[in-house]
């Protein structure tokens, strides 16, 4: 079975005001040819009120941001509440227990990674990565978060740049949300 890989997600908080998702836009099948190199993998949802980014496999991920969303609307927005209900589901349901995805997802007060074992991880920092080139990117957005007065995007933005030019999964074909 031929694999798609997709991509680098990374997300920062710097204070309650600036909170940015941003992800690579590339999408590679197998381990040597790129299918796409602009594919969106940020955006806004719930009212423009909540920002998710995706990584792994492309229709799983699309998938799962519907099913994030409706739990939204039935949680009329709340974020954790809708996490856990979708991680329950998640493990539950036969057919989303094969579904290889993780998602950050953020909103004013929180940011979520929700994983593909239907977990839902607050992360110990104020920004976090995920994807193939989330290590690359996690490091950057570490040294760039704590050493530098830069703004969530401009961290967001250069931690993915970091990435791409290391991980062979990851452009420069940025794409950013921000609340």
């Amino acid at each position: 079975m031929v694999k798609f890989h997709a991509t680098t997600i990374c997300a920062v908080r710097r204070g309650p005001d600036d909170i940015c998702i941003g992800g690579d836009g590339q999408v590679t099948m197998g381990e040597t040819a790129i299918m796409k190199n602009g594919a969106k993998k940020v955006r806004k949802i719930y009212k423009n009120s909540v920002i998710s980014g995706f990584a792994g496999s492309v229709a799983d991920a699309f998938s799962l941001t519907e099913k994030f969303e409706s739990k939204l609307e039935e949680h009329s927005g709340n974020l954790k509440r809708a996490a856990v209900d979708l991680a329950q589901m998640w493990r539950s349901d036969k057919g989303m227990r094969n579904l290889e995805a993780l998602m950050i997802v953020a909103d004013k007060e929180d940011m979520l990674v929700i994983s593909g074992t239907g977990e839902v991880i607050e992360p110990d920092q104020n920004f976090v990565a995920i994807g193939s080139g989330g290590n690359f990117a996690y490091a950057a957005a570490n040294a760039l978060y704590n050493n530098t007065d830069l703004g969530a995007e401009e961290i967001v933005r250069k931690s993915l740049a970091i990435a791409a030019s290391i991980c062979v999964y990851t452009n420069d074909n940025i794409s950013v949300e921000k609340l």
